[in-house]
């Protein structure tokens, strides 16, 4: 990458700390000869950072099972009843706080959230994650917080943008961060066909990377 690590932390020093609310770090890496419009060439990734995203997620399942609602309770994670799907989908109240969560489902529940969710939440990415096999709540919810998801937004645009880390985050630990992501897009596509690479802060001016 073209920045390095001193410049990185320099970026990081100045603009850490000059708002009065808790800034993100988003990463922002742009493409060049990779046809979009093409299925098999669109990004669909989940990368596990190394340091996190310095939060922990808000996370929801739907759920009908005893089994499955109790150890979400116990794992402290909010449980949406899967017999409600058709009232929320008429709620809108309901449905867009659902886009303040990263959700999980019962995978019998799955066919069903299609039907009534799956028109609001694929176009944004939100579809939940079914719970497959004995799962465990206390790790899935760790490996969420510490994941990011790389998608196209639309099949003719050439980008992809993600949160990375939050300011009061280690310099050194964002900086692992975003060369974890940028390896594994890296690995997929190919280096050559990364044109940039930026981060920022929520209300920083954008540093190149690469």
């Amino acid at each position: 990458m073209e920045e390095d690590l001193e410049g990185f932390r320099k970026y990081v020093a100045e603009n850490k700390g000059s708002r009065k609310f808790r800034q993100t770090v988003e990463l922002a890496i742009n493409f060049r000869g990779i046809d979009f419009t093409k299925q098999d060439n669109r990004l669909n990734m989940s990368i596990l950072l190394p340091h996190g995203r310095g939060k922990a997620n808000k996370l929801t399942v739907f759920a009908t099972d005893k089994d499955l609602i109790a150890k979400a309770e116990r794992s402290k994670i909010s449980v949406i009843n899967g017999e409600e799907l058709d009232a929320i989908s008429k709620d809108k109240v309901r449905l867009n706080s659902l886009l303040n969560y990263d959700l999980l489902a019962q995978p019998s529940l799955m066919p069903n959230i299609a039907k009534f969710l799956g028109q609001f939440l694929g176009p944004r990415g939100k579809m939940p994650k079914p719970l497959l096999g004995n799962v465990n709540m206390e790790e899935i919810a760790n490996q969420m917080s510490r994941s990011v998801e790389l998608k196209n937004k639309g099949k003719f645009l050439p980008t992809v943008h993600c949160v990375i880390g939050a300011e009061d985050m280690d310099a050194d630990k964002i900086y692992e961060n975003v060369k974890e992501i940028v390896g594994s897009v890296s690995k997929k596509v190919g280096n050559n066909r990364i044109r940039s690479v930026y981060v920022k802060f929520t209300m920083s001016k954008p540093l190149r990377i690469m």
